[in-house]
């Protein structure tokens, strides 16, 4: 009886999705960021849209796949070689866009990433296990940060006069400054965007400070 040739191994919904994030994190992008530079709606790469709520895997489409390659400068040889590559180097950490930062039940009272609605993004820099990412959306940061720019917050880092970082004020609000100075009392920023204020804040209105140890840029 004539033998058949051992089954090629498929390709998995896995390592395609695999294959996108690494792409994304080649160009120093998140899932969503790398969408957007695609044109695409950007939760077209999102880890929530990958198994529809009915438990199926949902694949990428060719045509999305070839959009990123295009907005990345990649070829298809390129992205078959993501797909086979196994070494890692990154991390991932949890990732949250900026403009939902302001809102509840996403950090604890430490400034700690807590709750749900958090994605995932592999990135270079993860110092400290609490780390997390901040997406940033707009322009009101330039020329620091881009739109689609991520951000690396560690609040077990030490924060020094001079240091880019995250604060929460106790009524919900999130800045991204430069710290001038610190004292017992008051909170001293400094805009990144010239068009903006520098802000003065009391001690007793900010709810926690994090420092931000690398971007995407």
């Amino acid at each position: 009886m004539a033998r058949h040739p051992k089954a090629q191994r498929m390709l998995t919904h896995d390592q395609v999705w695999t294959a996108l994030d690494r792409l994304a994190e080649r160009a120093g992008l998140s899932a969503s960021g790398l969408a957007r530079t695609s044109g695409l709606d950007p939760t077209t790469f999102n880890k929530s849209k990958r198994i529809t709520t009915d438990g199926r895997e949902r694949w990428p489409s060719t045509e999305s796949v070839a959009k990123a390659l295009a907005a990345t400068g990649s070829s298809i040889d390129t992205f078959v070689q993501l797909i086979g590559d196994t070494a890692r180097t990154a991390r991932s950490v949890p990732l949250l866009g900026l403009a939902q930062a302001g809102a509840g039940g996403y950090f604890d009272d430490s400034g700690f990433p807590a709750g749900k609605g958090w994605d995932e993004v592999a990135l270079p820099s993860a110092p400290d296990e609490h780390a997390y990412a901040l997406e940033i959306s707009g322009d009101q940061m330039k020329p620091a940060y881009r739109d689609g720019d991520v951000i690396v917050v560690s609040p077990a880092t030490p924060i020094r006069r001079g240091d880019r970082v995250v604060v929460k004020t106790r009524a919900g609000e999130v800045l991204v400054k430069e710290l001038k100075r610190r004292t017992a009392k008051a909170l001293e920023l400094q805009s990144l965007n010239p068009a903006h204020v520098d802000r003065t804040l009391a001690a007793a209105d900010v709810e926690w400070i994090a420092r931000i140890v690398w971007a995407s840029q």
